[in-house]
């Protein structure tokens, strides 16, 4: 079994021309909700792409938008969140251009109430799975805790640092896999190390810290993996992209499921590329994420390694 414990939101997506410049106004296209936050985006990929149950320790508030998520969990068969009273369900602001690209502002929300005591609370059933999935959406305080139960019974942690802030170096020691995309790699090597030279040299750094192998996602450039011993990249499928919105977060789950059937790390990153591809290629963040059959129907047609 793999488990998340992480950020659920409200996505509002404001499609635009370009993205806005200081001082400028401009109308939007369209505008659009959908359910989304990086915790909730892994685990809805874990569950559609393993077709098996996911346990998530996620917070939303007792409003609207988060009764619609809890429903939403309830169809994708995901269970282990939390309402919280009286607290308003996480939101995040994205815009979207013409080219795909995207910009999010987060109100962390109920996300800000996901706890250590949450965390000790659902122990037994969190330590049911092998792979831990975090991200930086809820206290970091509480991804530290959850890493580090996860180390102690010796299973696996993949940690997403996004957003690249607030993070302190004790939580590498703890992090089987750190997977940034590039600007968050920039970011984090710039706060720890003052500068950012290559992604091997960032990996070496963060190696000292107790990290033990890091993915840098590329976009479509694909995904470069860095150990104490290897350096390789795996490409990525051509696509044309709509909307990158929640690809990370599809190449994370997406991973965590390949790795927990077996798959050795270039297919199971190779499969996390094509899964993050395919989900570029479609509005939202959860409406964007494919099914296991699609994915399956997908490789039909291509090379394999």
């Amino acid at each position: 079994m793999i488990a998340i414990v992480g950020s659920s939101n409200i996505d509002i997506v404001l499609t635009v021309e370009h993205f806005t410049n200081p001082g400028e106004t401009q109308r939007i296209t369209k505008l659009e909700y959908f359910p989304g936050g990086k915790g909730a985006n892994q685990a809805v990929a874990i569950a559609r792409l393993s077709e098996k149950p996911v346990y998530f320790l996620t917070a939303v508030g007792d409003d609207q938008y988060g009764k619609i998520l809890t429903e939403n969990y309830e169809r994708e068969n995901i269970h282990g969140y939390r309402v919280v009273s009286g607290i308003s369900t996480g939101m995040a602001f994205i815009e979207v251009c013409l080219s795909g690209e995207n910009r999010i502002i987060i109100y962390p929300g109920a996300n800000a109430c996901l706890t250590q005591e949450m965390v000790l609370d659902s122990k037994e059933e969190l330590l049911k799975a092998n792979i831990l999935l975090v991200q930086n959406e809820i206290p970091f305080e509480t991804t530290l805790y959850a890493c580090a139960m996860f180390k102690e019974a010796s299973k696996i942690v993949i940690f997403d640092p996004a957003p690249a802030q607030d993070i302190r170096p004790e939580i590498f020691r703890y992090v089987d896999f750190l997977t940034p995309n590039e600007e968050e790699l920039n970011a984090l090597s710039k706060t720890f190390f003052d500068n950012f030279v290559s992604i091997e040299d960032s990996f070496e750094k963060f190696n000292k810290l107790g990290l033990k192998a890091m993915i840098v996602k590329l976009g479509d450039k694909g995904a470069t993996y860095v150990d104490s011993n290897r350096l390789f990249n795996i490409p990525t499928i051509k696509v044309t992209a709509v909307d990158t919105t929640a690809a990370g977060d599809v190449f994370n789950g997406a991973l965590a499921v390949a790795l927990s059937e077996g798959k050795d790390l270039a297919e199971a990153i190779r499969y996390a590329n094509i899964c993050a591809a395919i989900s570029v290629t479609r509005k939202g963040a959860q409406p964007s994420i494919p099914k296991r059959i699609e994915v399956e129907e997908f490789l039909k047609g291509i090379q394999p390694l």
